[in-house]
């Protein structure tokens, strides 16, 4: 079977659906193939930033999500195990309406996504769609093989873009030198009944440990700890109610809330990694989202940076159709314009992981020094806050601030705000 189109995604994840999404809208022919039977399902926890709330809107998406599935987040207090605040970071810093992150249930943004695509695209979504190989004609990529419910199929297509992940086959496919890198530390997480009604998030550092409890809809929590990777089975092993202990001692204050951890299926394991792809880009192809550039969740970003790789990929296509040029130098300029937030946030990840997963006393020591300076330090907490929520491309400390921020210097423009009239 053979299936012509102008741009094919591999992937309908949350920079592929996106995507496609979008250039449906802008009536550019486009086939989203996706190798799942079907719309996600399974536990995630999934904070939608300021930046990702404002592509949503723009998307006119942002309203239709529903409102039984979000919940709005003020204040995340930073604490240590044990209680004692360090920090809250206000997001009512942000200027309106984006100036609070949303908590959403499992997967609900994604089945909105892809309920509008289908409904912009009829047809444009293939489920149960598997990516075999890349066709070329000479060294431009000209389209797919895949396979469609046990049929094979050959999608001729313009543009082929590698929305795959991280492990992305389109990538390994097209031969691009990737750094891939796994974290020592990932995260068991799960979500709850809280009967406590949690209303603002907690977040607990101690030394090599991490727990984090974030209010959702409907009165539940979810609950995120950080593990070494690939324990999950030694965990599982020490036991539920040795997992609820630990819990307990660290957040007395949802004792019941813990408790409500009954089974191992109320639990997913999320695994971490960093991607950094050589290029993203080459002669009728392109890459976004994790198959370019995963990052570590403590930058809060992941899905939001795919989401933002799909607003500015698709400007870039649209020039690239009126002028019927789809080499790697054209499409070059999306990733001009991507790569340097996306290697900022990167390299903020790895230092949150370096001192807020650390087991060092003297590098918690300094954290912690950190947190509490933020505390009462405005512009420091906005410029981080900024970088967070996705709307900065500069980072968000230079070596100034660094030394203020650990309260080696004196700050005297602590409680100066920038002008909100735009970001950096």
């Amino acid at each position: 079977m053979d299936i012509q189109t102008d741009v094919v995604v591999v992937g309908a994840g949350g920079g592929g659906a996106i995507l496609g999404l979008i250039l449906a809208k802008q009536g550019i022919k486009t086939l989203v193939v996706e190798q799942s039977p079907g719309p996600p399902t399974g536990l995630r926890g999934e904070i939608l930033q300021p930046n990702g709330q404002q592509i949503l809107d723009q998307l006119e998406l942002l309203d239709k999500l529903p409102k039984e599935a979000v919940q709005s987040v003020r204040h995340f207090h930073f604490r240590q195990m044990g209680g004692e605040r360090l920090c809250t970071i206000d997001y009512d810093l942000l200027p309106p309406p984006y100036n609070r992150a949303l908590v959403t249930l499992p997967n609900a943004v994604h089945h909105a996504v892809l309920a509008e695509l289908e409904k912009h695209n009829p047809g444009g979504l293939w489920y149960d769609t598997s990516f075999k190989s890349l066709v070329k004609t000479g060294n431009t990529v000209t389209g797919v093989e895949a396979q469609t419910q046990g049929t094979p199929v050959r999608i001729s297509a313009k543009v082929t873009v590698g929305a795959d992940g991280p492990f992305s086959r389109v990538r390994d496919t097209l031969g691009i030198s990737t750094q891939l890198h796994r974290y020592k530390e990932s995260y068991l997480i799960s979500i709850l009944p809280c009967p406590e009604k949690l209303e603002e998030s907690q977040y607990f550092l101690g030394e090599n440990e991490i727990l984090g409890v974030f209010p959702a809809a409907g009165h539940q929590v979810y609950v995120f700890y950080m593990i070494a990777s690939n324990s999950l089975q030694a965990v599982k092993q020490e036991g539920i109610e040795s997992l609820q202990r630990k819990w307990k001692a660290i957040y007395p204050g949802l004792a019941r809330t813990f408790e409500n951890l009954q089974s191992w299926e109320q639990t997913a394991y999320m695994g971490t990694g960093r991607a950094r792809a050589k290029t993203w880009v080459a002669d009728g192809a392109v890459l976004i989202g994790d198959a370019a550039h995963g990052m570590n969740p403590h930058a809060s970003q992941g899905r939001m940076q795919a989401m933002a790789d799909a607003v500015v990929l698709a400007k870039v296509l649209s020039s690239c159709f009126s002028q019927d040029d789809f080499t790697a130098n054209a499409l070059k300029t999306f990733e001009a314009q991507r790569r340097p937030q996306v290697e900022m946030l990167q390299r903020l990840a790895d230092e949150e992981v370096l001192f807020w997963n650390t087991g060092n006393p003297l590098l918690a020591w300094l954290r912690n020094r950190v947190f509490s300076t933020l505390d009462h330090n405005r512009r420091l907490q906005y410029q981080v806050l900024t970088a967070t929520a996705g709307l900065r491309k500069t980072p968000p400390f230079g070596m100034i601030d660094r030394l203020q921020a650990a309260g080696f210097l004196p700050d005297p423009r602590a409680n100066q705000l920038p002008s909100q009239a735009g970001f950096h």
